[in-house]
Protein backbone atom coordinates (compact mmCIF):
# COMPACT_ATOMS: atom_id res chain seq x y z
CA UNK A 1 0.00 0.00 0.00
CA UNK A 2 2.62 2.38 0.95
CA UNK A 3 4.57 2.16 -2.71
CA UNK A 4 1.41 2.42 -4.60
CA UNK A 5 0.93 5.69 -2.54
CA UNK A 6 4.46 6.95 -3.35
CA UNK A 7 3.80 6.13 -6.91
CA UNK A 8 0.87 7.85 -7.36
CA UNK A 9 2.50 11.01 -5.27
CA UNK A 10 4.90 10.52 -8.19
CA UNK A 11 2.52 10.75 -11.00
CA UNK A 12 1.07 13.83 -9.94
CA UNK A 13 4.32 15.46 -9.47
CA UNK A 14 5.10 14.76 -13.26
CA UNK A 15 1.77 15.63 -14.45
CA UNK A 16 1.67 18.78 -12.99
CA UNK A 17 2.52 22.03 -15.08
CA UNK A 18 6.24 23.16 -15.65
CA UNK A 19 6.93 26.70 -14.06
CA UNK A 20 8.66 29.02 -16.23
CA UNK A 21 12.63 29.66 -14.16
CA UNK A 22 12.68 32.48 -12.76
CA UNK A 23 14.37 35.44 -15.29
CA UNK A 24 12.96 34.50 -18.56
CA UNK A 25 10.55 36.51 -19.97
CA UNK A 26 7.05 34.91 -21.67
CA UNK A 27 7.13 35.11 -25.70
CA UNK A 28 5.32 38.42 -26.99
CA UNK A 29 2.14 37.67 -29.08
CA UNK A 30 2.95 38.74 -32.81
CA UNK A 31 2.38 42.34 -33.82
CA UNK A 32 -0.56 43.28 -36.37
CA UNK A 33 0.67 44.87 -39.59
CA UNK A 34 -1.72 47.40 -41.25
CA UNK A 35 0.33 47.78 -44.88
CA UNK A 36 -2.56 50.49 -45.69
CA UNK A 37 -1.79 52.81 -43.44
CA UNK A 38 1.67 52.70 -44.10
CA UNK A 39 0.88 53.40 -47.72
CA UNK A 40 -1.87 56.35 -46.76
CA UNK A 41 0.85 57.62 -44.36
CA UNK A 42 3.66 57.54 -47.42
CA UNK A 43 1.24 59.37 -49.56
CA UNK A 44 0.37 62.01 -47.61
CA UNK A 45 4.21 62.46 -47.27
CA UNK A 46 5.06 62.71 -50.73
CA UNK A 47 1.77 65.11 -51.67
CA UNK A 48 2.86 67.68 -48.75
CA UNK A 49 6.54 67.42 -50.67
CA UNK A 50 5.11 68.08 -53.98
CA UNK A 51 2.85 71.08 -52.79
CA UNK A 52 6.20 72.65 -51.00
CA UNK A 53 7.35 72.37 -54.23
CA UNK A 54 5.21 73.85 -56.14
CA UNK A 55 4.97 76.75 -53.78
CA UNK A 56 9.13 77.38 -54.50
CA UNK A 57 8.54 77.16 -58.08
CA UNK A 58 6.30 79.59 -57.99
CA UNK A 59 7.68 82.40 -55.69
CA UNK A 60 10.80 81.97 -57.75
CA UNK A 61 9.34 82.20 -61.55
CA UNK A 62 11.34 84.95 -63.05
CA UNK A 63 11.04 86.57 -66.48
CA UNK A 64 14.29 88.42 -68.07
CA UNK A 65 13.21 92.61 -68.75
CA UNK A 66 14.69 95.68 -69.87
CA UNK A 67 16.45 98.32 -67.19
CA UNK A 68 18.20 101.33 -68.26
CA UNK A 69 21.28 101.32 -67.50
CA UNK A 70 23.54 103.18 -64.68
CA UNK A 71 24.40 106.76 -65.92
CA UNK A 72 22.35 105.97 -69.35
CA UNK A 73 19.23 108.39 -68.55
CA UNK A 74 16.50 108.16 -71.65
CA UNK A 75 15.52 111.45 -72.39
CA UNK A 76 11.58 112.64 -73.47
CA UNK A 77 11.52 111.58 -77.43
CA UNK A 78 14.23 109.37 -77.12
CA UNK A 79 14.44 105.72 -77.99
CA UNK A 80 16.46 103.01 -76.19
CA UNK A 81 19.58 101.78 -77.94
CA UNK A 82 21.83 98.66 -76.80
CA UNK A 83 24.05 100.89 -75.51
CA UNK A 84 21.41 102.41 -72.79
CA UNK A 85 19.66 99.12 -71.84
CA UNK A 86 20.67 95.74 -70.53
CA UNK A 87 18.54 92.54 -69.04
CA UNK A 88 17.86 92.25 -65.47
CA UNK A 89 15.78 88.97 -64.02
CA UNK A 90 12.65 89.88 -61.74
CA UNK A 91 9.74 87.88 -60.31
CA UNK A 92 6.94 87.76 -63.05
CA UNK A 93 3.95 89.80 -61.82
CA UNK A 94 0.65 90.07 -64.28
CA UNK A 95 0.10 93.24 -63.06
CA UNK A 96 2.45 94.97 -63.98
CA UNK A 97 3.68 95.33 -68.39
CA UNK A 98 7.13 94.72 -68.38
CA UNK A 99 9.40 95.07 -71.10
CA UNK A 100 10.65 91.99 -71.78
CA UNK A 101 14.17 91.27 -73.25
CA UNK A 102 12.81 89.88 -76.41
CA UNK A 103 10.82 93.09 -77.15
CA UNK A 104 14.09 95.23 -77.13
CA UNK A 105 13.84 95.26 -81.29
CA UNK A 106 9.81 96.28 -81.01
CA UNK A 107 11.10 98.93 -78.42
CA UNK A 108 13.50 100.97 -80.13
CA UNK A 109 10.77 102.40 -82.89
CA UNK A 110 8.78 103.76 -79.82
CA UNK A 111 9.74 107.21 -77.87
CA UNK A 112 10.13 107.56 -74.17
CA UNK A 113 7.13 109.79 -72.68
CA UNK A 114 9.48 111.58 -69.83
CA UNK A 115 12.98 111.16 -68.93
CA UNK A 116 13.42 107.48 -67.78
CA UNK A 117 16.42 107.43 -65.46
CA UNK A 118 19.35 104.96 -65.36
CA UNK A 119 18.45 101.81 -62.71
CA UNK A 120 15.08 101.96 -63.88
CA UNK A 121 12.95 98.39 -64.90
CA UNK A 122 11.13 99.40 -68.17
CA UNK A 123 7.26 98.64 -68.42
CA UNK A 124 5.06 99.75 -71.54
CA UNK A 125 3.37 102.57 -70.01
CA UNK A 126 6.83 104.27 -70.22
CA UNK A 127 6.50 104.60 -74.27
CA UNK A 128 4.80 105.78 -77.44
CA UNK A 129 4.53 106.04 -81.07
CA UNK A 130 5.04 109.41 -80.87
CA UNK A 131 7.18 112.05 -79.28
CA UNK A 132 5.20 114.22 -76.57
CA UNK A 133 6.78 117.48 -75.11
CA UNK A 134 6.34 118.56 -71.95
CA UNK A 135 3.55 121.55 -71.23
CA UNK A 136 4.90 125.24 -72.40
CA UNK A 137 7.77 123.23 -74.10
CA UNK A 138 9.34 122.89 -77.56
CA UNK A 139 11.76 121.23 -79.38
CA UNK A 140 14.14 123.31 -81.63
CA UNK A 141 16.85 122.11 -83.76
CA UNK A 142 20.55 123.88 -83.07
CA UNK A 143 23.21 123.30 -86.31
CA UNK A 144 26.65 124.07 -84.62
CA UNK A 145 29.53 124.82 -86.13
CA UNK A 146 32.99 123.86 -84.28
CA UNK A 147 34.12 126.89 -82.09
CA UNK A 148 29.91 126.77 -81.10
CA UNK A 149 29.43 123.91 -78.66
CA UNK A 150 31.63 122.41 -75.95
CA UNK A 151 33.37 119.13 -77.10
CA UNK A 152 32.02 117.36 -74.11
CA UNK A 153 28.05 117.99 -74.40
CA UNK A 154 25.94 115.35 -74.33
CA UNK A 155 21.94 114.54 -74.39
CA UNK A 156 20.26 115.10 -71.19
CA UNK A 157 23.01 118.66 -70.13
CA UNK A 158 21.76 121.71 -69.50
CA UNK A 159 22.82 124.39 -71.76
CA UNK A 160 22.68 128.25 -72.47
CA UNK A 161 22.25 129.96 -75.99
CA UNK A 162 23.77 132.97 -77.27
CA UNK A 163 23.83 134.93 -80.62
CA UNK A 164 26.86 135.13 -81.89
CA UNK A 165 27.90 137.40 -84.24
CA UNK A 166 30.19 140.14 -86.54
CA UNK A 167 27.20 141.75 -87.67
CA UNK A 168 24.95 143.36 -84.95
CA UNK A 169 20.99 143.19 -85.29
CA UNK A 170 19.27 145.92 -87.34
CA UNK A 171 17.83 147.29 -83.92
CA UNK A 172 21.20 148.07 -82.78
CA UNK A 173 22.42 149.20 -86.05
CA UNK A 174 19.92 151.91 -86.14
CA UNK A 175 20.37 153.03 -82.46
CA UNK A 176 24.12 153.35 -83.86
CA UNK A 177 23.50 155.20 -86.72
CA UNK A 178 20.95 157.88 -84.65
CA UNK A 179 23.72 158.45 -81.77
CA UNK A 180 22.89 155.53 -79.86
CA UNK A 181 25.18 152.84 -78.66
CA UNK A 182 24.89 149.20 -79.77
CA UNK A 183 23.97 146.71 -78.14
CA UNK A 184 26.66 143.58 -77.72
CA UNK A 185 26.72 141.14 -80.62
CA UNK A 186 26.55 138.15 -77.86
CA UNK A 187 23.48 138.41 -76.71
CA UNK A 188 22.07 135.28 -74.34
CA UNK A 189 18.79 133.46 -75.68
CA UNK A 190 18.24 131.14 -73.29
CA UNK A 191 19.55 130.24 -70.07
CA UNK A 192 18.20 126.85 -69.51
CA UNK A 193 18.00 124.85 -72.48
CA UNK A 194 18.08 120.83 -72.42
CA UNK A 195 19.84 118.99 -75.10
CA UNK A 196 17.56 116.42 -76.28
CA UNK A 197 19.20 114.75 -79.13
CA UNK A 198 22.57 114.78 -80.57
CA UNK A 199 23.53 113.74 -84.12
CA UNK A 200 26.16 110.60 -83.97
CA UNK A 201 29.94 110.32 -84.78
CA UNK A 202 29.40 110.34 -88.59
CA UNK A 203 32.57 110.71 -90.88
CA UNK A 204 30.80 114.18 -91.66
CA UNK A 205 30.38 115.34 -88.41
CA UNK A 206 34.61 114.68 -87.23
CA UNK A 207 35.57 115.60 -91.02
CA UNK A 208 34.08 119.46 -90.48
CA UNK A 209 33.47 119.45 -86.88
CA UNK A 210 29.68 120.46 -87.21
CA UNK A 211 27.12 119.38 -84.64
CA UNK A 212 23.37 118.62 -84.70
CA UNK A 213 21.66 118.87 -81.55
CA UNK A 214 18.06 119.76 -80.74
CA UNK A 215 17.29 121.54 -77.32
CA UNK A 216 13.83 121.83 -75.23
CA UNK A 217 13.29 125.57 -74.54
CA UNK A 218 10.26 127.19 -73.15
CA UNK A 219 7.83 128.23 -76.05
CA UNK A 220 8.50 131.97 -75.35
CA UNK A 221 12.36 131.37 -76.36
CA UNK A 222 11.18 129.73 -79.69
CA UNK A 223 11.22 133.07 -81.98
CA UNK A 224 14.20 134.64 -80.82
CA UNK A 225 16.33 131.39 -80.99
CA UNK A 226 15.06 129.63 -84.29
CA UNK A 227 15.58 133.55 -85.67
CA UNK A 228 19.50 133.05 -84.36
CA UNK A 229 19.86 129.37 -85.54
CA UNK A 230 18.58 129.87 -89.30
CA UNK A 231 21.57 132.74 -89.62
CA UNK A 232 23.97 130.57 -87.84
CA UNK A 233 24.51 132.29 -85.45
CA UNK A 234 23.94 130.31 -82.40
CA UNK A 235 26.68 129.11 -79.61
CA UNK A 236 26.04 126.84 -76.73
CA UNK A 237 27.85 126.72 -73.69
CA UNK A 238 27.18 124.16 -70.31
CA UNK A 239 25.68 125.52 -67.37
CA UNK A 240 27.15 125.32 -64.46
CA UNK A 241 26.84 122.70 -62.08
CA UNK A 242 24.96 120.70 -65.20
Amino acid sequence: MKIQERTGAGNNRSGAPAQPAMGERLPAPPRERKPALAALAVLLILVGALGATMLVLRAGDRIEVIQVKDGADIQAGESVTDSNITSVMVAEDSAIRYVRWEQRADLKALKAKSTIYGGTVLIGDMFAKKASLPAGKASVGLALKEGQYPANVKVGDTVAAYRVSDTPPSSDRDNSSSGGTAAGTDALLVDNARVNTKSSGDDATISTGNLAITVLVDQDDVPALTQAAAAGEVAVALVPGN
